[in-house]
């Protein structure tokens, strides 16, 4: 009985130290304007072979912007596991005017967004973090916690969104190639007040992904974020991705908290229009049909 009392305590404390946090802060810069942040950052992730693909410096979140990069190993990796895994590709790292730096945790991200295919990145998601905390500095760990083992499987609260949500589908096209020209054209037009981040396309798998900012100022980033706290800000840009001919974009409900796992429940309710209204313009980008229609 000792023994058994015992394995469960060391389970128990096993599961505690196991939660991860979706971010790391990194070493903070010296004071200055954002375009010579992001130059600053730039330089040092170039340094440690990371490709800058977009910048993201969203509206009403004055003083705080996002790059994102890209890690050879890593695109090779998603590229032969294919479909969904398209939207790990991009690595948000995060700076404010004050220095401030902040980025993604590969190791909570990337069991969320590759869930099975998880084991197979290992060593790809290894060496991103390794040369990530090179680049940043090697910071406390912030913004909630998820035991890694639930990450896979991730949801806020039972009966909301997983990963793989119905209503996280946009679009259908009749190919991989009119679904490609379909968000490329609206983000082109600045369909429902939205620009392009990054794009990064994979023609042979027939997958692509993008970075989307929503700069509406009614229903676009700036509103619910800083509702729910701005220093999160290595979770944005929003995704929208293409698996063959279907375009996606994880649901708010889950993509959102996914980012801000810590949010209480009266926080969530102060955006809950966020999620569909997020959902309705990025349909609109995909091409796809008008609410009620």
């Amino acid at each position: 009985m000792k023994k058994l009392i015992l394995a469960c305590v060391l389970l128990l404390t096993s599961q505690i130290c196991l939660a991860l946090a979706p971010y790391l802060q990194g070493t903070k810069l010296p004071e200055a304007d954002l375009p010579t942040q992001l130059a600053l950052l730039e330089k040092k992730l170039d340094a440690e072979g990371f490709k800058v693909i977009g910048r993201h410096a969203p509206k009403g979140l004055a003083g705080r912007a996002t790059l994102v990069v890209t890690d050879r190993a890593m695109l090779e990796t998603i590229r032969a596991i294919g479909g969904s895994a398209v939207i790990a590709s991009g690595i948000r790292v995060a700076v404010q005017t004050d220095g401030t730096v902040s980025y993604m945790n590969p190791d909570y991200w990337y069991r969320a967004y590759l869930r099975g295919q998880f084991k197979a990145a290992r060593p790809a998601v290894r060496s991103v973090q390794a040369r990530l905390e090179k680049a940043l500095g090697e910071g406390r760990p912030f913004g909630g916690d998820v035991p890694e083992g639930d990450l896979a499987n991730y949801r806020y609260l039972i009966g909301m969104e997983r990963f793989d949500a119905p209503n996280s589908e946009l679009s259908s096209h009749a190919s991989f190639e009119d679904a490609l020209k379909a968000v490329q054209d609206g983000l082109s037009k600045g369909t429902g007040n939205t620009s392009r981040v990054y794009e990064l396309v994979m023609p042979e798998q027939k997958i692509a992904v993008f970075g989307v900012a929503m700069n509406d100022p009614g229903d676009g980033e700036g509103w619910w974020v800083n509702k729910i706290g701005a220093d999160h800000m290595a979770g944005l840009p929003y995704e929208v991705f293409i698996v063959g001919n279907k375009v996606y974009a994880l649901y708010g409900r889950y993509r959102i908290a996914l980012a801000w796992p810590a949010l209480g429940m009266g926080q969530f309710m102060g955006i809950m229009n966020a999620p569909e209204a997020i959902r309705t313009t990025l349909t609109r980008v995909a091409g796809g049909p008008e609410k009620g229609n």
